[in-house]
């Protein structure tokens, strides 16, 4: 018998990753790839795939297109993910991932999605209403495809918070600008830095700006705000601490999804009540331990505590002056 989920991620807008490997790419020109992997992919099917890796017992829901299910259903299985995806007419979108190892970084090309029925919307809508028994926390995670309103995860934060549940977001664009101006902000946020700045509609130069766009965050009902920053690493605030976790070097394989591993690394803190620095730990291992892998996966709990134990955790107050 399985066991019930603790988490649901909720991924309106899931994606067949297309992760080419082209080192020394040359735009304009043709080029010569290497190789070439598809995985089932979008944010909060990422989270789930590595929660599951941790050991959480999770599922997974959203909008997905049945043209081209079989991969997701297939990660599902392999991972031990319940499968609560509305399924809709047509295809999920792909998402074209160039990784050039020559320069140590990735061009992303992420096509918009389907565009979504009110039948399918009231659908999602209807699972969300009633997860599964046992889901304490909801990840809202990614993108809106069109014919979802820009309020569609705040007016979701807002509901689920008055269930009682402890909701995680992490998007971007119009969706994050109206949920970090709605009246109930979810407890975790963690938007990229420059994500934040479009949000927040100012740019953010300096630490102690972004520490205190984290701490309006907070004064206005979040509970952490997680500020990533590249391999610089992440700032991790709360209502009595500040911290800035640097991760330790690694090979990198794709930086695709390493914000994804930080939500699942702060998620499962948050399950077992870690405090701060031991979450910022794991949330920062869990990030360098997804880059070196292709794909929605975590190395071995050992390597995982290696990394962890790797991580420079400081006061970020004592940045700032």
């Amino acid at each position: 018998m399985s066991v019930p989920p603790r988490v649901l991620t909720v991924t309106p807008n899931p994606a067949l990753d297309l992760t080419v490997q082209a080192g020394g790419w040359q735009r304009g020109e043709v080029n010569a790839a290497q190789a070439a992997q598809q995985d089932a992919g979008g944010k909060g099917v990422n989270v789930a795939a590595l929660l599951a890796d941790w050991g959480v017992s999770v599922a997974a829901t959203g909008l997905l297109g049945r043209d081209n299910a079989a991969p997701f259903e297939t990660l599902f299985r392999e991972k031990g993910v319940i499968d609560e995806f509305v399924r809709v007419p047509g295809a999920a979108r792909v998402g074209l991932k160039i990784v050039d190892r020559t320069r140590g970084d990735t061009t992303d090309l992420n096509l918009p999605g389907l565009t979504v029925s009110a039948r399918a919307l009231a659908d999602l809508q209807a699972t969300l209403r009633a997860p599964p028994p046992g889901v304490n926390v909801v990840a809202l995670c990614g993108s809106l495809p069109p014919g979802v309103p820009t309020t569609f995860y705040a007016e979701e934060v807002a509901r689920l918070r008055g269930q009682g549940r402890f909701v995680a977001l992490d998007t971007s664009g119009q969706a994050l600008h109206a949920a970090l101006h709605a009246a109930v902000l979810p407890q975790l946020v963690k938007p990229n830095i420059h994500e934040l700045e479009a949000a927040l509609g100012r740019s953010l130069t300096t630490e102690a700006e972004v520490l205190a766009a984290a701490r309006d965050l907070i004064r206005r009902g979040a509970e952490l705000v997680t500020v990533s920053q590249g391999e610089r690493g992440a700032l991790l605030v709360t209502a009595h601490e500040a911290l800035f976790a640097r991760p330790p070097r690694v090979t990198v394989q794709s930086t695709v999804g390493a914000g994804d591993a930080m939500v699942a690394g702060l998620i499962s803190a948050h399950l077992d009540g870690l405090g701060l620095q031991s979450a910022a730990r794991r949330a920062t291992a869990f990030s360098a331990g997804s880059i070196t892998r292709l794909g929605a996966h975590l190395p071995p709990h050992a390597e995982l505590d290696a990394l962890a134990a790797q991580v420079q955790v400081e006061s970020a107050d004592a940045l700032t002056h």
